[in-house]
């Protein structure tokens, strides 16, 4: 008989222990109690037993056994999987043998003949707790053998990490069959590990020493484990494994685990998010429920990735309906499916509109008369808005004046606008238009609706973003395209932005811009790199990265507030308010005239000068600037002040054109 054909025999009585019947346990309890008291006299006196000893025995026996029995079923320990005995059981076993044998004691001396030898207790409690533990650690061991692949070849792997995660993870491999892995050793940047055995397994030492340890353990993938590390520990553990040429996957913290299915399936390759090392948000889900719950809530954008997640996480707060509003007849047709499978019991509405068409708010604004209204919608792509200026005008600027209105028409009681961190010191037609938008969305105040504004940065794979543009590019095999070496950006989570914005909205009491926590920016050229470490190929030699220039409007870095904004905290650590710069409704509605008017008109300088008297930090890009040279080439004192100015702007100079000198130059036919 083979080795694996008598484990798979001896482990068949143990399987069918492990799925026990009660009556099965109860008996097996009493077989061990009455084992202990017969050893227990055994060793006591080493056998034969004498004469006058037996009825004591058979007195003790029968109390032993039944007293003990009783007091097991009234500590629930005829219950419970034997082969998931823990340290936490052991306990309970002590404690009830403890019980078991005092009382057993007190009915011994009751109820027994005169001359019951008192040593017999002690070395019974002993022997009944050793027993009773021993059997349910042997059920464990040999459970756990049965349920290894037999015959299987297991994978070699090392876990990166031996605090709590590392070693849940290597109880769960070493019981978990879904798991073909045979654990080699652990790693951990912890010195005072070094060295030591956890569960038996040999902690070899700190990251430095990973490509060491892979080659001479064999190991073809490395298990991180480390829930609570930071994006750049992520980011160095990742430069180990790819020095060492090995595989790597992640595991979840500790709370997914447990809100999810079991650590076998949650094994996961490292994401990016991962490497942001984004902290969890923890809300105040008591203030946001109070002001979703039972409510209409209407999105703006909701086809888009910021639409579309604030309309998942709005469903966890129980509205009586979210009105998803876009013109993306596709994007909604996606975003319905999508909230009909995760949320069959919110009551969703898709209306296809734009927010250029007021009368088409207006009637949306009259059906559903929603109590709360996301303005998600703007066009966002930088490069591309530089070369559609009007059209940028026209939704962000006049398109949410449109929104903002009908809501205050409707009676909305919040307005929340979500906001760019290109709004600051714009040199970008989007950023200018978002800046415009806040300071619009600012001065609406004093009324029945609350309008605040949300600012944040980049928002991680949302649609057009740099990260599904370079998993593009290494799919097919690169190169990958990054503007500038120094190019850096705020990122954040969808999920994460999403979730802010939430909370941001039941802060303040209107006219506040409320700015999200970035963290620390991110270098491009590094998020590349670490996304073609993610997807298992070498930057430089697999992929090769290419550096393109910077495009129109883009700035090398992005900042979060102006310096003429004052910052106030809020109650959440990752929320502030910033307070500044306000215009009057009267003149909101003069500009908002004017620039749609620009607009329609396709006045390119008009709209330019109207939107630098707006928001004096905006410095139109050199492009733009020679392309109103191009529209106005007879204007000669005009377009000679334009051309310096553009010229400075390409120099990375400082313009020394004033504001006031274009005005005074230009004579506009």
């Amino acid at each position: 008989m083979s080795r694996d054909e008598l484990l798979r025999g001896t482990t068949r009585w143990v399987t069918a222990l492990a799925r026990y019947s009660r009556l099965l346990v109860l008996a097996t309890q009493a077989g061990v109690f009455l084992a202990s008291g017969l050893l227990a006299f055994g060793l006591r006196f080493d056998l034969p037993l004498p004469p006058d000893q037996v009825a004591h025995l058979r007195s003790a026996l029968a109390i032993w056994v039944l007293l003990k029995s009783a007091t097991f079923v009234l500590l629930g320990l005829d219950r419970g999987w034997w082969r998931y005995v823990s340290l936490h059981d052991l306990g309970r076993l002590a404690s009830a043998n403890l019980l078991a044998s005092t009382a057993s004691a007190a009915a011994i001396l009751a109820l027994t003949p005169v001359g019951f030898p008192r040593s017999i207790y002690v070395i019974d409690l002993l022997l009944s707790f050793l027993l009773t533990a021993g059997l349910r650690a042997g059920v464990r061991v040999l459970a756990e053998l049965a349920s290894s692949p037999a015959g299987a070849r297991c994978e070699r792997v090392l876990i990166y990490g031996a605090g709590n995660a590392g070693q849940a993870l290597l109880r769960e491999i070493r019981h978990n069959p879904a798991l073909p892995y045979e654990v080699a050793c652990f790693l951990d940047d912890d010195p005072r590990k070094a060295g030591h055995r956890l569960q038996g397994t040999r902690v070899a030492g700190g990251g430095e020493r990973l490509a060491e340890v892979v080659a001479r353990e064999d190991v073809t993938l490395v298990l991180i484990a480390i829930p609570s590390a930071t994006g750049r520990e992520m980011t160095r553990i990742l430069g180990f494994c790819d020095r060492a040429r090995v595989r790597f996957k992640t595991v979840p913290g500790m709370s997914e685990v447990i809100e999810g299915a079991d650590l076998a399936r949650q094994i996961r390759p490292v994401a990016l998010e991962d490497l942001l090392g984004r902290s969890a948000v923890h809300l105040e889900e008591a203030a946001i429920r109070a002001k979703l719950e039972h409510r209409t809530v209407l999105v703006t954008g909701a086809a888009g990735s910021i639409g579309s997640e604030l309309c998942r996480q709005i469903a966890r707060f129980r509205p009586r309906a979210i009105v998803a509003l876009d013109v993306s007849e596709t994007g909604l047709f996606d975003l319905e499916r999508d909230m009909r499978e995760r949320h069959p019991e919110v009551a969703l509405a898709v209306e296809i509109a734009t927010i250029r068409d007021r009368r088409r708010l207006d009637e949306v604004m009259a059906l559903y008369q929603p109590s709360v209204l996301y303005h998600a919608a703007a066009y966002k792509h930088v490069p591309l808005m530089e070369t559609h200026i009007f059209e940028a005008v026209e939704n962000n600027i006049a398109g949410t004046w449109n929104v903002a209105r009908a809501a205050a028409s409707a009676g909305v009681a919040d307005f929340v606008m979500i906001s760019s961190d290109k709004a600051v010191q714009p040199t970008s037609v989007m950023g200018a238009t978002k800046r415009v938008a806040e300071l619009m969305i600012r001065s609406m105040q004093g009324g029945g609706t609350r309008f605040v504004s949300v600012r944040f940065g980049n928002v991680l794979g949302s649609n057009g973003s740099v990260v599904p543009l370079f998993q593009q590019q290494i799919a097919a095999g690169g190169p990958v395209r990054v503007t500038h070496p120094e190019m850096r950006r705020f990122f954040m989570t969808i999920p994460e932005a999403a979730q802010l914005v939430l909370q941001a909205s039941t802060m303040g009491k209107g006219g506040e811009i409320f700015v999200l926590d970035m963290g620390e920016p991110v270098r491009i050229v590094d998020l590349a790199r670490n996304l073609i470490l993610l997807s298992g190929l070498r930057p430089d030699e697999d992929i090769r990265i290419e550096f393109t220039g910077v495009r129109a409007g883009e700035k090398l870095y992005e900042e979060l507030n102006l310096s003429d904004e004052s910052t106030l905290p809020t109650y959440h650590h990752k929320i502030k308010i910033f307070s500044g710069q306000s215009l009057s409704p009267a003149r909101v509605a003069h500009i908002v005239d004017e620039l749609a008017g620009c607009a329609r008109d396709r006045e390119i300088g008009r709209l330019l000068l109207a939107i630098k008297e707006i928001v004096p930090d905006y410095n139109p890009g050199a492009h733009l600037l020679r392309r109103l040279i191009d529209a106005h080439p007879a204007q000669s004192g005009f377009t000679a002040s334009v051309a310096r100015l553009a010229s400075a702007i390409e120099r990375e100079q400082p313009a020394d054109i004033p504001l006031e000198t274009i005005k005074r130059e230009r004579t506009w036919p």
